[in-house]
């Protein structure tokens, strides 16, 4: 998704790298080939109960797997999310059941890292299980007037905190992580309200062993596990075969179809599949002979195509950027300027994924990548994303398209390896077929992924043709 139409202006601390816990074996997450030119397949979905097994697996690999081995990677004994019915925690969204909407009155979740031996426990204080992955707890004492030093009414005159109370006491953890934190928003899903109770609940003995590690929150939702990876790719396989579709003659009549019935059709055609997208689709008008005056509004023959869309299915993003081109009458491929424009996106493309080595910071790869695109005398932006449980996923951002110098704090996280990407870039190029001074900007945007070894490869493959409307 092009990050124009989203400006951020916040600020990050400085991510340091992390031990990644064991996940099943890397053949679960192997790369596969796909020749350029084989036909993209539409995967239906399965069936919704279904669905909801495959994401239960998930959370039960990523609870059990992923969230241990990070809170002792950053020695946290508890982590708490407290939250109520629509003002949920991001991280909320990364382990809850698909038979679960939004968080109930109050829930209150709570990790304690027993140790290696006996694992990380996983409570429920209202809410639900989740399908059976967290403890629920409901209290039935009356509230203890004595508690922390509070009377009953101080102490939000409610049971469950009086429980919430006692459970931390029981354990007494040295080091409480709590979702606080100014710059990143998948680490600040404490809502103030919900802080001043929860603290207040903690009593003063606790409060002072509260600390802040943005890196838990951003790390669990930002890493992913090998089974994901199947399905990300049927999905991923579907968007390519969506987009093929749209640019051609089967939703495309030159002169007479406009970029914004194009939209709609990408709209009409992913809820038909039982998917949903997570931003409205961008189609437009890149480059045509003569120039263009809107990039939307009825496609002529001889232009350059482009579309910005994204799908949701099983709770997973994607985020696609395709190029089409509209061929003039006895053309049959695009005009030689055309195509160099696409050759060197894809160039932009193999520099990038180079430079984008495990343990350096998002502003470091965005450094050392546009070096080499400059020396390579490419004219191009970079401006990738994480992608997964979010479509602006969490982790290190690589530049914006409005900051390609560096990005103040969403760029200092450092990229790690079991994580997905949204390559985004584009390379602009004078096209001399379209008339002088005139120029195309390519823009493309593919998923990518880093293994569990750190090695990078296409989630399905990277479009290197144009989709041809003849």
């Amino acid at each position: 998704m092009n990050f124009s139409r989203h400006a951020h202006t916040i600020t990050f601390t400085l991510v340091t790298a992390i031990a990644i816990p064991l996940f099943a074996p890397l053949s679960a997450q192997a790369p596969v080939y796909v020749p350029d030119g084989a036909p993209a397949r539409i995967h239906p979905l399965p069936t919704l109960r279904e669905q909801a097994e495959e994401i239960r697996e998930w959370n039960r690999i990523r609870l059990e797997t992923v969230l241990p081995g990070l809170m002792r990677e950053y020695g946290v004994d508890m982590w708490v999310l407290s939250m109520r019915e629509y003002a949920e925690d991001p991280v909320f969204w990364s382990f809850k059941d698909a038979t679960t909407f939004a968080a109930r009155r109050r829930s209150i979740y709570v990790f304690y890292d027993r140790g290696p031996e006996e694992g990380v426990e996983r409570l429920a204080l209202g809410g639900t299980s989740q399908g059976g992955l967290f403890r629920a707890f409901r209290s039935t004492r009356p509230a203890d007037p004595g508690a922390s030093g509070r009377s009953a009414g101080e102490l939000v005159g409610n049971e469950q905190w009086q429980l919430f109370h006692e459970l931390v006491k029981d354990r007494d953890p040295a080091r409480i992580v709590l979702n606080i934190d100014g710059v990143q928003a998948f680490s600040d899903g404490l809502h103030s309200g919900e802080r001043e109770l929860l603290e207040q609940a903690l009593g003063p003995v606790y409060r002072e062993r509260v600390v802040r590690e943005p890196r838990l929150a951003m790390n669990f939702i930002g890493l992913r596990i090998p089974e994901m990876m199947p399905r990300y790719r049927k999905i991923e396989e579907t968007v390519h075969a969506i987009i093929s579709q749209a640019f051609s003659n089967a939703v495309i009549e030159p002169g007479v179809t406009t970029t914004d019935a194009v939209r709609w059709w990408l709209r009409e055609k992913v809820q038909e599949l039982g998917m949903t997208v997570w931003f409205h689709p961008s189609v437009g008008i890149m480059g045509r002979p003569g120039g263009v005056d809107s990039a939307s509004g009825v496609i002529q023959r001889g232009d350059v195509l482009w579309t910005d869309f994204g799908v949701i299915a099983l709770g997973l993003k994607t985020d696609t950027q395709h190029l089409g081109y509209v061929l003039l009458e006895g053309e049959t491929e695009p005009p030689a300027g055309v195509l160099r424009c696409l050759a060197n996106s894809n160039r932009l493309q193999d520099i990038l994924l180079e430079k984008m080595e495990p343990g350096l910071t998002g502003n470091q790869i965005l450094s050392n990548a546009l070096a080499q695109m400059r020396s390579e005398g490419i004219n191009g932006t970079i401006y990738t994303h994480p992608i997964g449980d979010h479509g602006h996923g969490a982790g290190p951002l690589i530049g914006r398209w409005d900051e390609q110098e560096r990005v103040d704090g969403r760029g200092d996280p450092v990229l790690l390896p079991s994580t997905w990407h949204s390559i985004e870039l584009q390379s602009t190029n004078p096209v001399p077929e379209f008339g002088e001074g005139q120029t195309v900007s390519c823009r493309q945007e593919e998923e990518a992924y880093l293994d569990e070894s750190g090695d990078r490869h296409w989630v399905y493959r990277r479009q290197s043709r144009f989709h041809l409307v003849w």
